[in-house]
């Protein structure tokens, strides 16, 4: 059987250092274009559902719309799904999973936790992505032999906590109730034996695992476009991300990411009773 397109072009030297420009550059669009919508009056937040709430702004759109102009002249060959603008195919096996603004509440109440997320996978999930947080000029890239956050700071590589135990852990999710009933059930009994439980942080908990300083993401209810970069991240810097069953996760559902084998036994055992 002929190798596809997007295979060949993988095992070429080129490949990685190419596709973390392309990223990087998507990045550095997808900030320009948002920033000026952070914090800024008369900022306006549609809904996107009829029952419930699920705020889209016009940075979300125009940091997708940026996003995707460097792909069309860059990667042109790739597929597209993006939250905001749906699926475009492409002929590579490859596609950029593009989430414009992680964390639109927070964005709406001029909070700096959310983050652009892209990610490029093929049909086995994510090897690349990336977290970004503009306002605080802080970027988390994994994948394709990085892994390094960039930021005020300076550049250092990302390494994941080793050794933690679930009573030592800090533990993040993004919302008390975490999806249905019997999700935040699930949630409270890990959360009950971890040392101490944080919400509220959206993708930038995610990268704070992939820096060491987070043990625990535990969510439920998640899109794929919400978890394809904090999967390569995580997983580049030595972390740990399935659903709550210890399968994988790039499709979204039910979440666990994790520092460590230990940490992520600890609450898996837990999390499989749910």
């Amino acid at each position: 059987m002929q190798a596809s397109s997007g295979r060949r072009s993988r095992v070429t030297g080129n490949f990685h250092k190419d596709i973390q420009q392309v990223a990087f550059a998507m990045a550095d669009a997808a900030r320009f274009a948002i920033l000026p919508y952070f914090r800024a009056d008369g900022l306006v937040a549609e809904n996107k559902l009829a029952s419930g709430f699920d705020p889209v702004t016009e940075g979300d759109r125009a940091g997708e719309a940026a996003m995707r102009a460097v792909l069309a002249e860059r990667r042109p060959e790739d597929g597209i799904f993006g939250e905001e603008m749906g699926r475009s195919a492409g002929t590579s096996g490859l596609t950029w999973v593009l989430d414009p603004i992680d964390g639109t509440r927070g964005f709406m109440s001029g909070t700096p936790t959310w983050g652009v997320l892209i990610a490029l996978s093929d049909e086995t999930g994510p090897i690349f992505g990336i977290i970004d947080q503009p306002f605080i000029g802080e970027r988390f890239a994994g994948g394709l032999g990085l892994a390094q956050v960039e930021g005020p700071q300076g550049r250092r590589a990302l390494q994941t906590r080793k050794g933690s135990c679930l009573a030592e852990a800090t533990v993040f999710t993004t919302f008390p109730e975490v999806g249905s009933a019997e999700d935040a059930a699930g949630f409270r009994a890990v959360s009950e034996k971890a040392r101490l439980t944080r919400y509220g942080m959206d993708c930038y908990a995610y990268a704070l695992v992939a820096a060491g300083q987070v043990d625990l993401v535990i969510e439920a209810g998640l899109n794929d476009y919400d978890v394809q970069a904090p999967i390569a991240v995580i997983e580049a810097a030595g972390g740990i991300v399935t659903d709550w069953q210890g399968g994988k996760a790039h499709e979204g559902g039910r979440v666990l990411a994790a520092a460590n084998p230990q940490v992520h036994a600890e609450a898996l055992e837990i999390l499989r009773q749910y």
